[in-house]
Protein backbone atom coordinates (compact mmCIF):
# COMPACT_ATOMS: atom_id res chain seq x y z
CA UNK A 1 0.00 0.00 0.00
CA UNK A 2 1.18 3.54 -0.76
CA UNK A 3 3.01 5.24 2.13
CA UNK A 4 0.89 8.38 1.75
CA UNK A 5 -2.34 6.41 2.24
CA UNK A 6 -0.98 4.47 5.22
CA UNK A 7 0.22 7.65 6.94
CA UNK A 8 -3.20 9.30 6.45
CA UNK A 9 -5.13 6.23 7.66
CA UNK A 10 -2.95 5.97 10.80
CA UNK A 11 -3.37 9.72 11.44
CA UNK A 12 -7.19 9.63 11.08
CA UNK A 13 -7.48 6.47 13.19
CA UNK A 14 -5.29 7.96 15.93
CA UNK A 15 -7.40 11.14 16.08
CA UNK A 16 -10.60 9.10 16.19
CA UNK A 17 -9.25 7.13 19.14
CA UNK A 18 -8.10 10.37 20.83
CA UNK A 19 -11.75 11.50 20.78
CA UNK A 20 -13.38 8.16 21.63
CA UNK A 21 -10.90 7.05 24.29
CA UNK A 22 -9.35 10.19 25.84
CA UNK A 23 -8.07 8.19 28.83
CA UNK A 24 -5.99 6.01 26.49
CA UNK A 25 -4.46 8.77 24.40
CA UNK A 26 -0.81 7.95 25.19
CA UNK A 27 -1.38 4.29 24.32
CA UNK A 28 -3.09 5.35 21.09
CA UNK A 29 -0.26 7.73 20.15
CA UNK A 30 2.50 5.21 20.82
CA UNK A 31 0.58 2.45 18.98
CA UNK A 32 0.32 4.75 15.96
CA UNK A 33 4.08 5.35 16.14
CA UNK A 34 4.73 1.59 16.17
CA UNK A 35 2.53 1.15 13.08
CA UNK A 36 4.30 3.95 11.22
CA UNK A 37 7.67 2.37 11.98
CA UNK A 38 6.53 -1.17 11.09
CA UNK A 39 5.19 -0.02 7.71
CA UNK A 40 8.45 1.82 7.02
CA UNK A 41 6.78 5.24 6.76
CA UNK A 42 9.54 6.69 8.94
CA UNK A 43 13.03 5.59 9.78
CA UNK A 44 13.19 4.90 13.57
CA UNK A 45 16.30 7.01 14.14
CA UNK A 46 14.97 9.87 12.03
CA UNK A 47 11.55 9.71 13.72
CA UNK A 48 12.96 10.17 17.20
CA UNK A 49 15.83 12.47 16.25
CA UNK A 50 14.15 14.78 13.73
CA UNK A 51 10.45 14.28 14.40
CA UNK A 52 10.48 14.83 18.17
CA UNK A 53 11.25 18.31 19.48
CA UNK A 54 13.36 17.34 22.49
CA UNK A 55 13.66 20.95 23.61
CA UNK A 56 9.88 21.10 24.05
CA UNK A 57 9.89 17.72 25.80
CA UNK A 58 12.54 19.01 28.22
CA UNK A 59 10.47 22.10 29.01
CA UNK A 60 7.32 20.05 29.56
CA UNK A 61 8.79 17.36 31.81
CA UNK A 62 10.88 19.90 33.74
CA UNK A 63 7.82 22.06 34.38
CA UNK A 64 5.85 19.02 35.57
CA UNK A 65 8.40 18.40 38.33
CA UNK A 66 8.47 22.03 39.44
CA UNK A 67 4.68 22.44 39.26
CA UNK A 68 4.21 19.37 41.47
CA UNK A 69 6.54 20.83 44.12
CA UNK A 70 4.91 24.27 43.78
CA UNK A 71 1.47 22.75 44.36
CA UNK A 72 2.71 20.70 47.33
CA UNK A 73 4.19 23.84 48.93
CA UNK A 74 0.58 25.10 49.39
CA UNK A 75 1.58 28.65 48.51
CA UNK A 76 -1.08 28.97 45.75
CA UNK A 77 -3.85 27.73 48.09
CA UNK A 78 -2.56 30.05 50.84
CA UNK A 79 -2.68 32.97 48.39
CA UNK A 80 -6.19 32.05 47.25
CA UNK A 81 -7.46 32.05 50.84
CA UNK A 82 -6.04 35.52 51.44
CA UNK A 83 -7.64 36.80 48.24
CA UNK A 84 -11.06 35.44 49.23
CA UNK A 85 -10.83 36.87 52.75
CA UNK A 86 -10.11 40.36 51.42
CA UNK A 87 -12.78 40.37 48.70
CA UNK A 88 -15.77 42.70 49.32
CA UNK A 89 -18.32 40.01 48.37
CA UNK A 90 -18.67 36.56 46.82
CA UNK A 91 -18.83 37.86 43.23
CA UNK A 92 -15.48 39.62 43.57
CA UNK A 93 -14.02 36.65 45.46
CA UNK A 94 -14.87 34.38 42.52
CA UNK A 95 -13.44 36.91 40.08
CA UNK A 96 -10.23 37.18 42.10
CA UNK A 97 -9.93 33.38 42.24
CA UNK A 98 -10.44 33.19 38.45
CA UNK A 99 -7.90 35.96 37.89
CA UNK A 100 -5.37 34.16 40.10
CA UNK A 101 -6.06 30.91 38.25
CA UNK A 102 -5.51 32.70 34.96
CA UNK A 103 -2.23 34.24 36.16
CA UNK A 104 -0.88 30.95 37.55
CA UNK A 105 -1.69 29.09 34.34
CA UNK A 106 0.68 31.36 32.41
CA UNK A 107 3.53 29.66 34.28
CA UNK A 108 2.08 26.35 35.54
CA UNK A 109 0.38 23.62 33.48
CA UNK A 110 -3.40 24.12 33.38
CA UNK A 111 -4.45 20.87 35.05
CA UNK A 112 -2.05 21.52 37.94
CA UNK A 113 -3.51 25.03 38.26
CA UNK A 114 -7.07 23.67 38.55
CA UNK A 115 -5.96 21.16 41.18
CA UNK A 116 -4.28 23.98 43.14
CA UNK A 117 -7.34 26.26 43.18
CA UNK A 118 -10.23 23.76 43.31
CA UNK A 119 -10.09 23.05 47.09
CA UNK A 120 -10.37 26.76 47.88
CA UNK A 121 -13.35 27.18 45.52
CA UNK A 122 -15.15 24.15 46.98
CA UNK A 123 -14.49 25.40 50.52
CA UNK A 124 -15.97 28.79 49.63
CA UNK A 125 -19.05 27.18 48.06
CA UNK A 126 -19.70 24.95 51.10
CA UNK A 127 -19.25 27.81 53.55
CA UNK A 128 -21.74 30.02 51.69
CA UNK A 129 -24.04 27.10 50.78
CA UNK A 130 -23.94 27.87 47.06
CA UNK A 131 -23.70 25.48 44.10
CA UNK A 132 -20.02 25.19 43.08
CA UNK A 133 -20.69 24.19 39.45
CA UNK A 134 -20.50 27.63 37.80
CA UNK A 135 -17.52 28.61 39.94
CA UNK A 136 -15.55 25.48 38.98
CA UNK A 137 -16.44 25.91 35.30
CA UNK A 138 -15.16 29.50 35.48
CA UNK A 139 -11.92 28.30 37.11
CA UNK A 140 -11.37 25.64 34.43
CA UNK A 141 -11.91 27.97 31.47
CA UNK A 142 -9.82 30.70 33.15
CA UNK A 143 -6.92 28.25 33.46
CA UNK A 144 -7.06 27.60 29.70
CA UNK A 145 -7.06 31.31 28.91
CA UNK A 146 -3.51 32.26 29.86
CA UNK A 147 -1.85 28.96 28.94
CA UNK A 148 -0.82 30.35 25.55
CA UNK A 149 0.47 33.68 26.91
CA UNK A 150 3.99 32.43 27.67
CA UNK A 151 6.34 29.77 26.38
CA UNK A 152 5.95 27.60 29.51
CA UNK A 153 2.20 28.02 30.09
CA UNK A 154 0.93 24.92 28.29
CA UNK A 155 2.05 22.31 25.71
CA UNK A 156 0.54 24.22 22.72
CA UNK A 157 2.75 27.24 23.54
CA UNK A 158 5.75 24.95 23.78
CA UNK A 159 4.82 23.46 20.40
CA UNK A 160 4.71 26.92 18.81
CA UNK A 161 8.00 27.88 20.44
CA UNK A 162 9.68 24.72 19.21
CA UNK A 163 8.25 24.93 15.70
CA UNK A 164 8.91 28.65 15.13
CA UNK A 165 12.18 28.73 17.13
CA UNK A 166 10.65 31.30 19.48
CA UNK A 167 12.31 32.10 22.79
CA UNK A 168 10.64 32.97 26.09
CA UNK A 169 10.88 36.72 25.36
CA UNK A 170 9.48 36.30 21.82
CA UNK A 171 6.06 35.69 23.33
CA UNK A 172 6.24 39.28 24.66
CA UNK A 173 7.98 41.04 21.75
CA UNK A 174 8.62 39.32 18.44
CA UNK A 175 10.53 40.95 15.60
CA UNK A 176 10.06 44.36 17.21
CA UNK A 177 6.27 44.05 17.60
CA UNK A 178 4.07 43.06 20.58
CA UNK A 179 3.81 39.27 20.82
CA UNK A 180 0.94 36.99 21.69
CA UNK A 181 1.19 37.76 25.44
CA UNK A 182 -0.48 41.17 25.05
CA UNK A 183 -3.25 39.81 22.82
CA UNK A 184 -4.07 37.22 25.47
CA UNK A 185 -4.15 39.91 28.18
CA UNK A 186 -6.76 41.84 26.20
CA UNK A 187 -8.83 38.65 25.98
CA UNK A 188 -8.36 38.16 29.72
CA UNK A 189 -9.73 41.63 30.49
CA UNK A 190 -12.85 41.18 28.35
CA UNK A 191 -13.48 37.69 29.77
CA UNK A 192 -13.23 38.93 33.39
CA UNK A 193 -15.87 41.55 32.58
CA UNK A 194 -18.08 38.74 31.22
CA UNK A 195 -17.54 36.62 34.34
CA UNK A 196 -18.57 39.57 36.51
CA UNK A 197 -21.97 39.56 34.79
CA UNK A 198 -22.24 35.79 35.33
CA UNK A 199 -21.63 36.09 39.10
CA UNK A 200 -22.88 39.61 39.81
CA UNK A 201 -25.87 38.26 41.78
CA UNK A 202 -23.65 36.89 44.56
CA UNK A 203 -23.55 39.78 47.02
CA UNK A 204 -22.75 37.72 50.14
CA UNK A 205 -19.71 38.78 52.16
CA UNK A 206 -17.03 36.12 52.00
CA UNK A 207 -14.61 34.96 54.61
CA UNK A 208 -12.77 31.68 54.84
CA UNK A 209 -11.08 30.75 58.10
CA UNK A 210 -7.40 30.56 57.24
CA UNK A 211 -6.21 26.98 57.40
CA UNK A 212 -3.47 26.94 54.76
CA UNK A 213 0.14 27.59 55.69
CA UNK A 214 3.02 27.68 53.27
CA UNK A 215 5.01 24.49 53.76
CA UNK A 216 8.08 25.92 52.02
CA UNK A 217 9.00 28.97 49.96
CA UNK A 218 11.68 27.09 48.01
CA UNK A 219 9.43 25.92 45.12
CA UNK A 220 8.11 29.48 44.64
CA UNK A 221 11.67 30.84 44.59
CA UNK A 222 12.72 28.14 42.12
CA UNK A 223 9.77 28.95 39.85
CA UNK A 224 10.66 32.66 39.82
CA UNK A 225 14.32 31.85 39.13
CA UNK A 226 13.30 29.51 36.30
CA UNK A 227 11.27 32.26 34.63
CA UNK A 228 14.24 34.64 34.90
CA UNK A 229 16.61 31.97 33.53
CA UNK A 230 14.31 31.26 30.57
CA UNK A 231 14.08 34.97 29.79
CA UNK A 232 17.89 35.21 29.91
CA UNK A 233 18.30 32.12 27.73
CA UNK A 234 16.54 33.99 24.93
CA UNK A 235 19.73 36.00 24.38
CA UNK A 236 21.96 32.92 24.09
CA UNK A 237 19.84 30.37 22.23
CA UNK A 238 18.14 32.45 19.56
CA UNK A 239 17.32 29.34 17.52
CA UNK A 240 15.45 27.74 20.45
CA UNK A 241 17.46 24.58 19.91
CA UNK A 242 18.20 23.15 23.35
CA UNK A 243 18.84 25.67 26.14
CA UNK A 244 15.27 26.22 27.41
CA UNK A 245 14.67 22.48 27.74
CA UNK A 246 18.05 21.97 29.42
CA UNK A 247 17.33 24.76 31.93
CA UNK A 248 13.91 23.30 32.82
CA UNK A 249 15.41 19.85 33.30
CA UNK A 250 18.21 21.31 35.46
CA UNK A 251 15.66 23.04 37.70
CA UNK A 252 13.66 19.81 37.86
CA UNK A 253 16.80 17.96 39.02
CA UNK A 254 17.47 20.60 41.71
CA UNK A 255 13.82 20.32 42.84
CA UNK A 256 14.04 16.53 43.11
CA UNK A 257 17.25 16.78 45.15
CA UNK A 258 15.66 19.38 47.45
CA UNK A 259 12.62 17.12 47.99
CA UNK A 260 14.88 14.16 48.68
CA UNK A 261 17.03 16.05 51.22
CA UNK A 262 14.29 18.02 53.01
CA UNK A 263 11.30 15.69 52.83
CA UNK A 264 13.04 12.33 52.49
CA UNK A 265 10.97 11.64 49.37
CA UNK A 266 12.76 9.19 47.02
CA UNK A 267 13.28 10.29 43.42
CA UNK A 268 11.11 7.42 42.21
CA UNK A 269 8.13 8.49 44.34
CA UNK A 270 8.20 12.01 42.88
CA UNK A 271 8.68 10.78 39.33
CA UNK A 272 5.69 8.42 39.63
CA UNK A 273 3.40 11.39 40.39
CA UNK A 274 4.19 13.16 37.12
CA UNK A 275 1.86 13.24 34.13
CA UNK A 276 3.65 10.60 32.05
CA UNK A 277 0.47 9.98 30.07
CA UNK A 278 0.65 13.45 28.52
CA UNK A 279 4.43 13.17 28.08
CA UNK A 280 4.17 10.00 25.95
CA UNK A 281 1.13 11.42 24.18
CA UNK A 282 3.12 14.52 23.20
CA UNK A 283 6.06 12.37 22.09
CA UNK A 284 3.80 10.24 19.89
CA UNK A 285 2.01 13.23 18.36
CA UNK A 286 5.34 14.73 17.23
CA UNK A 287 6.11 11.56 15.28
CA UNK A 288 2.58 11.15 13.85
CA UNK A 289 2.67 14.71 12.48
CA UNK A 290 6.19 14.15 11.14
CA UNK A 291 4.77 11.26 9.07
CA UNK A 292 2.26 13.67 7.47
CA UNK A 293 5.06 16.09 6.65
CA UNK A 294 7.31 13.38 5.21
CA UNK A 295 4.54 11.97 3.00
CA UNK A 296 3.49 15.39 1.66
CA UNK A 297 0.09 15.75 3.32
CA UNK A 298 0.95 19.03 5.08
CA UNK A 299 1.84 20.60 1.73
CA UNK A 300 -1.42 19.33 0.21
CA UNK A 301 -3.57 20.70 3.05
CA UNK A 302 -1.88 24.11 2.97
CA UNK A 303 -2.30 24.23 -0.82
CA UNK A 304 -6.03 23.43 -0.52
CA UNK A 305 -6.60 26.09 2.17
CA UNK A 306 -4.60 28.67 0.20
CA UNK A 307 -6.76 28.03 -2.88
CA UNK A 308 -9.92 28.45 -0.79
CA UNK A 309 -8.92 31.90 0.48
CA UNK A 310 -7.06 33.02 -2.65
CA UNK A 311 -5.23 36.27 -1.96
CA UNK A 312 -7.65 37.38 0.78
CA UNK A 313 -5.42 37.57 3.86
CA UNK A 314 -8.24 38.45 6.28
CA UNK A 315 -10.36 35.53 5.06
CA UNK A 316 -7.43 33.16 5.52
CA UNK A 317 -6.75 34.45 9.03
CA UNK A 318 -10.42 34.40 10.09
CA UNK A 319 -10.89 30.89 8.66
CA UNK A 320 -7.84 29.58 10.53
CA UNK A 321 -8.91 31.11 13.87
CA UNK A 322 -12.55 29.99 13.56
CA UNK A 323 -11.62 26.48 12.45
CA UNK A 324 -9.21 26.22 15.39
CA UNK A 325 -11.89 27.27 17.89
CA UNK A 326 -14.44 24.74 16.63
CA UNK A 327 -12.05 21.80 16.18
CA UNK A 328 -10.33 22.36 19.55
CA UNK A 329 -13.70 22.32 21.26
CA UNK A 330 -13.89 18.59 20.53
CA UNK A 331 -10.33 17.47 19.70
CA UNK A 332 -7.28 17.78 21.94
CA UNK A 333 -5.48 20.96 20.90
CA UNK A 334 -2.00 19.39 21.10
CA UNK A 335 -2.31 17.07 18.07
CA UNK A 336 -4.44 19.65 16.22
CA UNK A 337 -1.87 22.41 16.69
CA UNK A 338 1.04 20.09 15.89
CA UNK A 339 -0.64 19.20 12.59
CA UNK A 340 -1.70 22.75 11.70
CA UNK A 341 1.47 24.74 12.49
CA UNK A 342 3.27 23.51 9.35
CA UNK A 343 0.08 24.25 7.39
CA UNK A 344 -0.02 27.82 8.73
CA UNK A 345 3.65 28.32 7.84
CA UNK A 346 3.21 27.08 4.28
CA UNK A 347 0.04 29.16 3.82
CA UNK A 348 1.92 32.29 4.89
CA UNK A 349 4.71 31.46 2.43
CA UNK A 350 2.26 30.95 -0.42
CA UNK A 351 0.55 34.26 0.42
CA UNK A 352 3.95 35.94 0.87
CA UNK A 353 3.22 37.14 4.40
CA UNK A 354 4.90 37.02 7.82
CA UNK A 355 3.95 33.67 9.44
CA UNK A 356 3.46 35.23 12.91
CA UNK A 357 -0.06 36.38 11.93
CA UNK A 358 -1.29 32.87 11.15
CA UNK A 359 0.69 31.12 13.89
CA UNK A 360 -0.44 33.48 16.67
CA UNK A 361 -4.05 33.32 15.43
CA UNK A 362 -3.82 29.54 15.28
CA UNK A 363 -2.49 29.30 18.85
CA UNK A 364 -5.16 31.64 20.25
CA UNK A 365 -7.96 29.76 18.50
CA UNK A 366 -6.64 26.31 19.43
CA UNK A 367 -5.87 27.13 23.07
CA UNK A 368 -9.02 29.10 23.89
CA UNK A 369 -11.22 26.95 21.64
CA UNK A 370 -10.70 24.12 24.12
CA UNK A 371 -13.01 26.05 26.43
CA UNK A 372 -16.06 25.43 24.25
CA UNK A 373 -16.99 22.03 25.70
CA UNK A 374 -16.29 20.00 28.85
CA UNK A 375 -14.11 17.63 26.78
CA UNK A 376 -12.20 20.31 24.85
CA UNK A 377 -9.33 20.62 27.33
CA UNK A 378 -7.78 18.47 30.04
CA UNK A 379 -8.45 21.16 32.67
CA UNK A 380 -12.17 21.05 31.83
CA UNK A 381 -12.26 17.26 32.18
CA UNK A 382 -10.49 17.46 35.55
CA UNK A 383 -12.82 20.19 36.86
CA UNK A 384 -15.92 18.23 35.82
CA UNK A 385 -14.45 15.11 37.43
CA UNK A 386 -13.95 16.98 40.72
CA UNK A 387 -17.55 18.25 40.60
CA UNK A 388 -18.91 14.77 39.88
CA UNK A 389 -16.97 13.40 42.84
CA UNK A 390 -18.53 16.13 45.01
CA UNK A 391 -22.02 15.11 43.88
CA UNK A 392 -22.48 17.80 41.18
CA UNK A 393 -22.37 16.15 37.71
CA UNK A 394 -22.08 18.69 34.89
CA UNK A 395 -23.97 18.39 31.59
CA UNK A 396 -22.73 19.71 28.24
CA UNK A 397 -25.52 22.30 28.35
CA UNK A 398 -24.55 23.58 31.82
CA UNK A 399 -20.91 23.87 30.85
CA UNK A 400 -21.46 25.50 27.46
CA UNK A 401 -23.93 28.04 28.84
CA UNK A 402 -20.91 29.73 30.46
CA UNK A 403 -18.06 28.53 28.27
CA UNK A 404 -19.30 29.44 24.77
CA UNK A 405 -19.79 33.19 25.43
CA UNK A 406 -16.54 33.22 27.45
CA UNK A 407 -14.60 31.65 24.57
CA UNK A 408 -15.74 34.10 21.90
CA UNK A 409 -15.51 37.12 24.22
CA UNK A 410 -11.88 36.16 24.95
CA UNK A 411 -10.86 35.05 21.44
CA UNK A 412 -12.25 37.87 19.31
CA UNK A 413 -10.41 40.80 21.00
CA UNK A 414 -7.19 38.76 21.21
CA UNK A 415 -7.38 37.74 17.55
CA UNK A 416 -8.24 41.32 16.57
CA UNK A 417 -5.15 42.67 18.35
CA UNK A 418 -2.94 40.11 16.59
CA UNK A 419 -4.47 41.21 13.27
CA UNK A 420 -3.90 44.89 14.14
CA UNK A 421 -0.19 44.41 14.83
CA UNK A 422 0.68 41.74 12.26
CA UNK A 423 -1.51 42.37 9.24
Amino acid sequence: MDHQIIALVVFIAAYAFFILFPNRRSLTAMSAVVLLLLFGILDPLEAFKEGVNWNVMGIFVGMLVLAEAFMASRFPAYLAERIVNHAPNTAFAILFICAMTSFLSAFVENVATVLIVAPVALSLAKKLKINPVNMMIAIAISSNLQGCATLIGDPPSMLLGGFAKMTFMDFFFYHGKPGIFFAVQLGAVTSVIYLYFVFRGHKEKTEIIAVETVQSWIPTVLLVLLIVALAASSFFDKGFSFLAGAICMAFAFVTLIWQRVNHKIPFWENLKKLDWDTSFFLLGVFIIVESLTQTGWIARISEALSQQVGGNLFLGYALLVLMSIVVSGFVDNVPYLAAMLPVALQMSEKMNFHPALFMFGLLIGASLGGNLTPIGASANIVACGILKKEGHPVSFRQFMKISVPFTFIAVLPAAALVWFFWS
